[in-house]
């Protein structure tokens, strides 16, 4: 025997359903758009800290120490750890759009990635995002937010 089902009750399901299903997806985009800016982050911090600089090397005072600056073109020397301690990650949902950000909030962040009338870039952000787009590629195809081929 056929249940009939009144069409208002039958919308109202069809909708839940729909409903859960973008749900789902948004949650695995929001966590897809996370662990990527999580990598793309990392990357900026490690390659601060650690990679190689080969500028002009001078005694900085209070506390008194030796610092290595960096060239243009490479990563910016880190001296205080401000600039590493400044870089964040959000993922934020505007409508149907979710948008992942690293940020960073030192204030001569913009300086350093894109250089000044009197200094040559030192970009940190955009190498980081470059160097992980095949990671964050399979981040989303492991979330299932993109088909694997």
């Amino acid at each position: 025997m056929i249940k009939k089902i009144p069409p208002e009750d039958l919308a109202k399901g069809v909708n839940d359903l729909i409903q859960k299903r973008v749900r789902g997806n948004k949650i695995k985009v929001m966590r897809a758009c996370h662990r990527s800016a999580m990598v793309v982050r990392n990357t900026a911090i490690e390659k601060i800290q650690t990679g190689a600089k080969s500028g002009t090397t001078y005694e900085k005072y209070k506390p008194r120490r030796t610092h290595t600056a960096s060239r243009a073109g490479e990563y910016p020397a880190t001296d205080t750890g401000f600039l590493v301690n400044q870089i964040t990650t959000k993922v934020k949902s505007e409508g149907s759009k979710i948008i992942g950000m690293i940020i960073s909030s030192a204030e001569y962040s913009k300086h350093l990635e894109y250089g000044t009338t009197n200094m040559q870039a030192r970009p940190f952000m955009q190498p980081s995002l470059d160097s992980n787009r095949t990671k964050i590629n399979k981040i989303f195809k492991q979330e299932g937010v993109i088909k694997r081929k």
